[in-house]
């Protein structure tokens, strides 16, 4: 059995990990305020996948870098977020370091820019221990070795000799994924994890990440703008949009009984083999800036359900119609039935909803 069936057999606990409450992330600029999260609130369970959607700007990599501690000190974090019992947000450096790649990690989007390419692989793997633990450089050494042989890569111990431009894209991918778990972190923050790798790959990499997730028990918040990557691993998803969630629910109720517009776009841009529906379905227009924000639904100048109140105000994410189901939209109720985007993004919806 695949890691990826075995994972959806392995349901997660109801121990809380990860608590992010109201988070919101700004930055100054020439131009004025750039409000780039807006409010954010999730929870991940123990051994649970947590997926964050949505596409390039909309906030999914700026709200967990500010988890992390990694964001320039320009930035303006307000909000509360827990470890466990432990504060993540505005705790001195020190005590930010002891959680950041022991008990929380973060594979980063591009590896061979998160690598450094004068050290060898089993180095730096062995520096990731160092940093957390009193032990000997050949007993780091050692652990980088077994991570490496964990994570698939042949001949651990002469590749952790290696230099990160002697290994592919994907194979620096699984090095990462290493690095994330070789201090058996409890979360596993992965950015983008199969971004610029091809087809086969991504399946590789997805099936080594939720192996380690086994194998250390950690809860994973997987960040992607790519639904499709998301179908056979997470538990619960997220779909972000101009910085806040927009829709959440259990990865079953996103994909089938979705109740937000942006959502049911996002989905109609995944190609679907065993669809009647000729060709995909764009979502026309562009995300809006987050300098000084218009009121109202920020997805309203690309919605085909908008009318004048969603210019009036912005819809707080409210429950649907399912259990657990969570939507932005004050007319997510006319989403029942389970139109796709073929059927709503075309002038005959916006027809009908103006009526």
């Amino acid at each position: 059995m695949s890691q990826l069936a075995a994972h959806l057999e392995t349901p997660p606990t109801t121990e809380v990990m990860l608590s992010v409450n109201d988070l919101k992330v700004s930055f100054p600029t020439d131009d004025g305020l750039v409000e780039a999260v807006r409010g954010v609130s999730y929870e991940v369970n123990r051994g649970e996948v947590f997926a964050i959607v949505g596409e390039s700007g909309c906030g999914k990599s700026v709200s967990t870098m500010a988890l992390m501690g990694l964001l320039p000190k320009t930035a303006r974090i307000e909000g509360h977020a827990t470890y466990l019992d432990q504060d993540l947000l505005g705790i001195p450096e020190r005590d930010a370091r002891s959680i950041r790649g022991s008990r929380v990690s973060m594979i980063f989007q591009d590896p061979m820019t998160s690598l450094n390419p004068v050290y060898t692989i089993g180095r730096q793997l062995a520096e990731a221990v160092l940093a957390h633990h009193r032990v000997a450089p050949k007993v780091a050494m050692e652990r980088a070795i077994e991570m490496l042989d964990v994570v698939g890569i042949p001949q651990a111990k002469t590749r952790a000799k290696s230099y990160p431009h002697e290994f592919s894209g994907g194979m620096r991918q699984r090095v990462m994924i290493a690095m994330a778990i070789i201090n058996d972190p409890d979360v596993i923050i992965a950015d983008e994890p199969t971004t610029a790798l091809d087809v086969t790959v991504q399946a590789q990499i997805l099936e080594t990440l939720l192996e380690a997730k086994e194998k250390v028990g950690a809860s994973i918040v997987l960040i992607t703008h790519d639904l499709g990557v998301v179908a056979g691993v997470a538990d619960r998803v997220g779909v972000m949009y101009a910085g806040r969630f927009v829709e959440m629910g259990d990865v079953n109720e996103i994909f089938h009984a979705t109740r937000m517009p942006y959502t049911a776009g996002l989905l109609g841009s995944i190609p679907d083999l065993d669809s009647d529906v000729e060709a995909l379905t764009p979502i026309e227009g562009s995300p809006p800036s987050l300098i000084n924000p218009a009121p109202g639904c920020k997805f309203r100048a690309r919605c085909p359900m908008a009318r004048a109140r969603c210019a009036e105000e912005e819809p707080a994410l409210a429950a649907t119609d399912r259990p657990g189901h969570t939507a932005a939209c004050f007319f997510s109720d006319e989403l029942i039935g389970d139109p796709n985007a073929s059927e709503i993004f075309k002038p005959e919806w916006t027809e009908r909803t103006v009526q």
